[in-house]
This record gives structure tokens, C-alpha cells and sequence, in this order.
């Protein structure tokens, strides 16, 4: 899938250094373990949703032997005029179970950039899954800069609710909270960045600064990233909402009116969040 994932381009310009082992899942990420394993840094570019069928390979073949193989998740979340077939909602699941695996998620494109330069430079497993479609439009580095890994990056400060978001739902987060502030609400936003390992320094600061916290993610609830957040937590530290794709297969349709059906646009969060939030926590309008 060199077109499809966006390879297209590297294999034109390196050709020596592209491997294409068609539609064999399996295959390429035990190829990729065995370059790995004679010094070779190799990336995997697949479908998120087409990755589930290699995973006793990553789980065998990358991480029990621990190594350097970067499994880039394309399509990740909502992918729409794709088909349910192609929703990528499971990885944050499906990968953070397994020991070693590292996983992280761009904001927008300059952080994917800068993701991938965090994952070369990291001598692990890790996984970098992304959406669909364009950037965001934010300008770029000049040139890649790795992250601090399990760090996240704090956005916003509030005293009513911290909203913590991943991947693509940072930016709608971001939108939902000058929603919410325009309502009369205090509210933070927090870009995590990682699913695994978790910053839970940070989870803490936010549990500290706020009562209540928000988990705003493109994946399944079960086993995602709000429930990463929960296990972080001390019991009672804060209460938790968690926001994510319900447990139902999601239909086809372009991306923008899905998010919006289940609940995941800016308005549909910052409604959310508004109802449920108490009484209390309302400022007079």
C-alpha cells in the first residue's frame, strides 16, 4: 500500500531502503524484527485497523525479544468514506497490554514529525498512529526534534475541569474549552501525547489542580486511553470522565459528521462536559 500510506514518495527517492511484501501483515513486521535484530532500524508503515492481524508478531517476534521496530499506524481513529472496515479505534487496546511497547500519538503533523524522530532515537518498540487527511496547518521545525519520552505538554491551566486529550482530539479539545469558557467555566487542556508510558507526574499536577478530569481519545473506551488514565490514578485522587468511541462499530461517513454523531466534535465534547459537570462548578452567565 506505497500510495496509501503515503510511501509512495520514500520508495521513489530510496529505493534501496523500501521493502514492499504486499498485504502480508504478518510477514512484514516478523521481517522488520529480523532486520532489527541485525542492526537495521526499520519502520512499518501499516493501516491501524490492518495491524491487528500481525499482532502475534509485534507481541512474539518485536517485543519479547525487545527490539527497534517502529510500527507507524496509519489511519488511526475515524477514517470514514474508508468504511467501518478502516476505523482504526483499537490500537490504543490492543497494543498498550503488551510489555516493552511504547505508544504515542501527534497532536498534528509538526508533532508527528517529531514523534517519529522520538521513536529512531529511542532503541525500542514503539508505535506512532495517526489519522487520515491533512494536517492541522501549524507551522513546522525546521527540523525534527525528539520529545522526552512519557512526557506530556501541558496547553491551558483551569481550576473547574482539566480536559486531557490525545492525538487528534487535542486541537477539538482546545475548541471545546473556549466553548466551555465562553459559558463560564475554568478550564484546562492538557496534550498527553503518550498512552504508554503514561506521564503520570502530570496526571497528578492535574489531579492537584482540578477536581475533575476529562479523557478525550479516538479509540475504543475499553482499554484505551481513559482507562490508561484510570489505572494510573490513585483511587479518589479525581473524578474521571471518559470520552471515546462508544462500544458499537461505527458507520460510514465523512470523518467531521461521525466525530460529531458520537459525541467527539468540539461542541459535542463541550456539551458533554457542561452536563457533566455539577451545579456547583457553573459560574452565573
Amino acid at each position: 500500500m506505497p500510495e496509501g500510506t503515503g510511501m509512495d514518495k520514500f520508495r521513489d527517492r530510496f529505493p534501496k531502503r523500501y521493502f514492499d511484501v504486499g498485504l502480508a501483515e504478518e510477514h512484514a513486521v516478523t521481517f522488520a524484527a529480523g532486520l532489527a535484530s541485525e542492526g537495521y532500524r526499520p519502520v512499518v508503515a501499516i493501516y491501524s485497523t490492518f495491524m491487528q492481524r500481525a499482532y502475534d508478531q509485534i507481541e512474539h517476534d518485536v517485543c519479547l525479544q525487545k527490539l527497534p521496530v517502529i510500527l507507524c499506524l496509519d489511519r488511526a481513529g475515524l477514517v470514514g468514506e474508508d468504511g467501518p472496515t478502516h476505523h482504526g479505534v483499537f490500537d490504543y487496546s490492543y497494543l498498550r497490554m503488551i510489555p516493552g511497547m511504547s505508544v504515542m500519538a501527534p497532536a498534528d503533523e509538526n508533532e508527528l514529525q517529531n514523534m517519529m524522530r522520538t521513536a529512531i532515537e529511542m532503541n525500542a518498540p514503539v508505535a506512532i498512529r495517526y489519522p487520515r487527511g491533512a494536517g492541522v496547518g501549524v507551522t513546522l521545525d525546521a527540523e525534527p526534534k525528539a520529545l522526552p519520552v512519557g512526557k506530556g505538554a501541558r496547553l491551558k491551566d483551569g481550576t473547574d475541569v482539566t480536559l486531557l486529550a490525545i492525538g487528534n482530539r487535542v486541537h477539538p479539545a482546545l475548541e471545546a474549552a473556549q466553548i466551555l469558557e465562553d459559558k463560564g467555566y475554568s478550564v484546562g487542556v492538557v496534550n498527553m501525547r503518550w498512552v504508554k508510558p503514561m506521564d503520570v507526574e502530570l496526571l497528578k499536577e492535574c489531579a492537584a489542580k482540578t477536581p475533575r478530569l476529562v479523557t478525550i481519545e479516538d479509540n475504543v473506551i475499553q482499554g484505551g486511553f481513559g482507562s490508561a488514565v484510570l489505572e494510573a490514578l490513585t483511587p479518589g485522587r479525581a473524578e474521571v470522565l471518559r470520552l471515546g468511541i462508544p462500544d458499537s462499530f461505527v458507520e460510514h461517513g465523512a470523518p467531521h459528521l461521525l466525530y460529531d454523531s458520537i459525541g467527539l466534535s468540539a461542541p459535542k465534547i463541550a456539551e458533554r462536559v457542561a452536563a457533566w459537570l455539577p451545579q456547583k462548578s457553573r459560574a452565573t452567565v
